[in-house]
Parts: structure tokens; C-alpha cells; sequence
């Protein structure tokens, strides 16, 4: 099975080392020298890692044959791909593939059913499960500690608790206006009282 486990960003330098956005949370085994990595768009790979090192909070690799900027350069978003056994788990239980996530079933704690995992988007500040409903809906839920709770493989299942308007809108909480505070006349103006 193939795993997206980084994109290459920007050249930096001018010896052939390209900055890297890590996909994964095993960049030490996946990202390795001597790795050898499919590619997207096809025609760029494979690619194999000669060295990497950390620059200012970021990864820097560079690539078997690229030994310029521009080099470098042409291999600007290309997604690193890694061939990885469908069985294989990540050393932290508390880690998962994004296989391993989909198609499971999504339930509150009390058993009733949300949905079913279709898509797991990775966002800079959190991931979140695309979850489609029962009538054809979509939901998302951030895959948060604070909302979903458990994650069995064996059941095939997730066990979220969701705050008040994530799944149903009609149980969301509405913030009182102004307008109800008896603050409806605030005038607008030059700021001078």
C-alpha cells in the first residue's frame, strides 16, 4: 500500500537540497537515507534519499542525482510516496494510519449512529474525519482527544462526544447580540463622547 509522506517545497541552496513538508510521524524511518520513494506526478521518480538534515525547525533532504538549485527546483510540489505493508502499525498505539480509519463506523457514546468515515483531511492545526450520514450528509469531526474518545480496529468502530452543534445544528448554542443585552443603540461615529 502506498502512503503520502511528504511534499517537496522550495529549493534551498544551491547544492541540490529541497525544504520538505513532513506527512508523516515516522519522518526518521519513512525519510531516511537510502529510502527510495514513488512520486507525483509519476514522471518526476523514483527518488532516492541521499542525505536530510534539520535547518531552522525544518527538513532538509536532498535527492541521489539532483546536485543543483535547479535540480532541485523542478521537484517543487512533489508528493513523496512510500510503498508500506498494509499491516504494518505505527509503534505508538495511540497513532494510526489513515487506512486503517477509513470506512469506520462513527457512533455517540451511547451507541447511536453518526456515520461512516470517507476521507480524513490533514490540516495545519488539527486533522478531521469526513464522516457521511445515514440520509447522504457529511459531517466533519476534528480528530481531537476532547471528542473522540476511543478507536477500536476490532469493532471496527469510533466512539465520539461531540459538543452541542457539531452533529445536530439545532442543539447549538447561539451567543446572545447586543441587541438583546439592551445595547442595540451604540452609535457609530467618529469615536468623540
Amino acid at each position: 500500500m502506498q502512503l503520502v509522506v511528504a511534499r517537496i517545497g522550495r529549493a534551498h541552496g544551491i547544492k541540490g537540497e529541497v525544504t520538505v513538508e513532513v506527512r508523516t510521524d515516522e519522518p526518521e524511518v519513512r525519510l531516511g537515507p537510502g529510502a527510495v520513494l514513488a512520486t507525483e506526478p509519476a514522471e518526476t521518480g523514483p527518488l532516492t534519499i541521499e542525505s536530510g538534515r534539520v535547518h531552522s525547525g525544518r527538513l532538509l533532504l536532498r535527492f541521489e542525482g539532483v546536485r543543483d538549485r535547479t535540480g532541485a527546483e523542478a521537484l517543487r510540489n512533489t508528493l513523496l510516496i512510500a510503498e508500506v505493508d498494509p499491516d504494518e502499525l505505527p509503534e505508538d498505539p495511540e497513532e494510526f494510519y489513515d487506512h486503517q480509519l477509513m470506512d469506520l463506523d462513527v457512533v455517540l457514546a451511547d451507541g447511536t449512529e453518526v456515520g461512516r468515515i470517507t476521507e480524513i483531511t490533514h490540516l495545519p492545526s488539527q486533522d478531521l474525519f469526513i464522516v457521511e450520514r445515514p440520509d447522504g450528509s457529511e459531517v466533519m469531526i476534528p480528530f481531537v482527544e476532547e471528542i473522540v474518545g476511543e478507536i477500536d480496529l476490532e469493532e471496527q468502530r469510533v466512539v465520539i462526544t461531540p459538543p452541542p452543534g457539531l452533529i445536530d445544528e439545532s442543539e447549538a448554542v447561539v451567543a446572545t447580540s447586543r441587541e438583546e443585552e439592551g445595547d442595540e443603540s451604540t452609535p457609530s461615529g467618529d469615536g468623540n463622547r
